[in-house]
């Protein structure tokens, strides 16, 4: 992809981080155009190893959430790697890290450090749980942040069972979404002032920001609200049910798809049944309207259901696994399967690009990069020459898979 039309073409940002939140957050950037420059220790960020599965010795979780980036691999406890560090920073316009508190610190690489010699770069801080606070230095992962955020008191099958997380590690995903929005904000900004400042994120808050619906009902009532299966908290039927062959999801949880619902059924008295008449009735009677719906739903098959629901406007869904996601004609017409240039491997399918520009070009480059496969390439850009490239690798500063 030409980086000539995208959004951020000509920034360059340097991605220190790790595992997902972080690299979620450059991978954002990089689609919409930015120059990201993966930096690595010289062993590698972790995700490497979080395998299987494995695609040609090249780890697929790395795969997946590093698309579109250049990398370096850089020692930064070597005085000189710092030093080559410290380079590419004065020339950066965004950091992104999400080490443990304390540790940019000790290398001498924090962001007051690095603002006096470059006033306008943005420094994006993702934690586990803030870098202020209580709980600033603990250690934070996903499952932390979905367990301490009340997310996990609320998902799962009903009261009485085992706490469930989602599905999906939501708080790396969220904070690393939320990086990136704080990151344009900063961008913003610094059109007006010509500075740049401190973006932070965490996963716990992250995952609070996910509980909207039950924190008002929270706020509302003084209580917690508790799991519920598929159904919604505040609006029915909304939830899943099971069709002679498979499950779907249906979402008629306004009066007016209700009564739709109950048409389409062949049950046009439950439009006006007192129990179900109104959403706060149905609310108040949903075991009942559950039981009621899933025997009908269970005599015919969910093409049948369907049908009859798609013509009457009523929303509803197959429950779909992952393969027949990536294989779903909605999903193929908005390129959400889409395919990279690995330098290795070759073609190799991804997750497409979630946000449209049809004024722009931004979308999906190169694969994700080797360990230190540009190292040569960024630090030849930076004004090194040939020799003194060979001389940082041979002294162990940097490291480079080209050679």
């Amino acid at each position: 992809m030409s980086l000539k039309n995208t959004p951020l073409a000509g920034i360059k940002i340097l991605d220190l981080s790790h595992f997902m939140a972080g690299p979620i957050t450059g991978l954002l950037l990089a689609d919409l155009g930015a120059d990201v420059i993966k930096v690595e220790r010289p062993t590698g960020d972790d995700a490497r190893s979080m395998a299987p599965p494995w695609i040609g010795g090249e780890s697929a979780a790395y795969l997946i959430v590093n698309r579109h980036k250049r990398g370096i691999a850089i020692d930064l406890k070597h005085e000189e790697g710092r030093q080559v560090f410290t380079r590419l920073a004065a020339g950066a316009d965004i950091i992104i890290e999400n080490y443990r508190h304390g540790v940019v610190d000790k290398l001498g690489i924090d962001y007051p450090s690095l603002r006096r010699l470059n006033e306008r770069l943005i420094w994006c801080s993702i934690s586990g749980y803030g870098r202020t606070g209580p709980y600033a230095q603990r250690p934070g992962f996903d499952l932390m942040a979905q367990a301490m955020s009340g997310l996990m008191s609320f998902t799962g099958e009903g009261p009485g069972r085992p706490p469930v997380k989602v599905g999906a590690p939501i708080a790396d995903i969220g904070a690393g979404i939320l990086g990136a929005v704080g990151i344009l904000a900063a961008l913003a900004q610094r059109e007006r002032t010509g500075r740049g400042q401190y973006v932070e994120s965490s996963l716990f808050e992250a995952s609070i920001y996910y509980t909207f619906w039950q924190s008002a009902i929270a706020l509302a009532t003084g209580s917690s609200p508790g799991p519920l299966g598929s159904a919604h908290p505040l609006d029915a039927p909304y939830q899943a049910y099971k069709a002679s062959d498979q499950w779907f999801v249906l979402g008629a949880a306004n009066d007016r798809n209700w009564r739709r619902l109950a048409e389409a059924v062949g049950r046009p008295e439950l439009a006006t049944d007192p129990r179900f008449a109104s959403n706060p009735a149905r609310m108040a009677n949903l075991n009942a309207l559950t039981e009621m719906l899933q025997a009908i739903f269970a005599v015919h098959p969910f093409a049948h259901w369907s049908a009859l629901l798609d013509e009457a406007g009523v929303p509803c869904a197959p429950i779909l696994d992952v393969r027949q996601m990536h294989q779903d004609p909605q999903v193929i017409a908005r390129k959400m399967i889409d395919e990279v240039e690995h330098t290795t491997l070759g073609r190799l399918k991804t997750l497409g690009m979630p946000i449209k520009l049809p004024e722009s070009s931004a979308g999906l480059g190169r694969g994700a990069p080797l360990l230190g496969e540009h190292t040569c390439e960024v630090l030849s850009q930076l004004g090194y020459s040939t020799d003194e490239i060979e001389g940082l690798i041979r002294r162990g500063a940097v490291v480079s898979s080209i050679t």
